[in-house]
């Protein structure tokens, strides 16, 4: 037992970190990126030479007995103890740096997540961000012990009692968490800090986007060149209609579900010659419906329109005043409260009338619906069939 690094956090928090890089995106490779792992590795190789000086050159080879703790540690082993305390304190301060970066890799990730995907459930990966969230608790308990042991202690076993019972609560937590889970992402991502500079990626970079689509014919290089610069499409409210145009009553209704603030965003913010990218998105969320698809994805949308993924953000963050999530969501809640408020779909369930609206779950239906309604599905009055 003397010839096992007993500090977890040097190799736990860059653990985290490049753990969560590799799942966001597919090009990652830890051959790159094995530095972070440098002073956990250090550190178990140290232990490794103990050992190997002590169990295998010295008592094996020749015969030496070891002086220590009743012939059970050896010299090596005895003075690794003295790397003992400033190794833990190194890794109590690489897990909450490691940690607290990761964490606002997730903020910036959920961002990427919004920008690109309609259907964003389950690639948010939550599990891991409660089982890094937990370790830092941890962390932060573990350390207070450490602090009051040197400021008042020092602490015997029994005062540590209750940080040990702590980190065995973690482990188990660990492990359950983990067993449950499933981290394997569904859709190729390509989320990655914009690289500043020649080295490491800085924590405080922006997301880059990458699956653009290659300009082509019809592209905004051709087509900004030629289209006139159109007024925007109106957005009239809904009215009555046939049931056969019930799904373009839905799309234009999409443009009245959530706050005032957002009803009232315009076209008015974009440059003039992006007028008719607005209108020719408008269109085709009316007419083709793409938000029927759960998967439907930023840069699929742009392949449709000819065009490439930063354009079509901008469009619709700035021309339609949402995120992209928000934006194809919109069309969806329309469509899910036309659906709950027709007669002869009264005897369709929730989960049908999600599924047909294009959520591929319950509870993504619900959470959408109460984000942009403010209510939720069993909440909207439905006719009895």
């Amino acid at each position: 037992m003397f010839y096992v690094p007993w500090q977890p956090w040097l190799a736990w928090g860059p653990a985290f970190y490049l753990y969560f890089r590799s799942l966001t995106n597919q090009e990652f490779e830890l051959r790159k990126h094995w530095q972070h792992l440098l002073p956990g590795l250090l550190f178990a190789g140290l232990y490794a030479a103990a050992a190997l000086y002590d169990l295998v050159w010295g008592r094996a080879g020749h015969g030496w007995a070891l002086p220590y703790h009743f012939g059970t540690k050896g010299a090596a082993a005895n003075f690794l103890d003295a790397l003992s305390a400033p190794a833990e304190w190194l890794g109590y301060g690489l897990m909450l740096g490691y940690g607290l970066a990761t964490l606002r890799l997730f903020r910036r990730y959920r961002r990427y997540l919004d920008d690109n995907f309609s259907d964003t459930a389950r690639l948010r990966f939550r599990g891991l961000r409660d089982l890094l969230v937990a370790a830092l608790l941890g962390l932060l308990l573990w350390v207070g012990f450490e602090v009051v042991n040197r400021a008042v202690g020092p602490l015997g076993y029994g005062d540590y009692w209750y940080a040990y019972f702590a980190n065995g609560a973690l482990v188990y937590y660990l492990s359950i968490v983990g067993l449950q889970a499933n981290f394997a992402a569904v859709t190729p991502l390509r989320f990655e800090p914009a690289v500043a500079g020649v080295g490491e990626v800085p924590f405080n970079s922006e997301p880059l986007i990458s699956a653009e689509i290659a300009p082509g014919p019809g592209t905004i290089t051709e087509e900004m060149a030629t289209a006139p610069a159109t007024p925007a499409v109106a957005m009239p409210p809904v009215p009555a209609v046939a049931v056969a145009d019930a799904p373009k009553a839905a799309a234009v209704a999409a443009t009245r579900v959530g706050g005032a603030s957002e009803r009232e965003a315009t076209a008015d913010a974009l440059a003039p010659e992006l007028h008719p990218w607005r209108e020719k998105l408008l269109t085709l969320m009316a007419e083709q419906q793409p938000w029927l698809e759960p998967e439907l994805t930023l840069a699929e949308l742009a392949h449709r329109l000819r065009t490439n993924t930063s354009l079509l953000s901008h469009v619709i963050n700035t021309g339609c005043g949402q995120n992209f999530n928000d934006f194809v969501n919109r069309y969806r809640v329309a469509e899910a409260e036309r659906k709950l408020q027709d007669p002869r779909l009264a005897h369709y369930s929730l989960v049908g009338i999600a599924l047909e609206s294009g959520f591929n779950s319950k509870s993504t239906f619900n959470r959408v619906f109460k984000k942009l309604t403010g209510r939720t599905p069993g909440e909207l009055s439905r006719p009895k069939p």
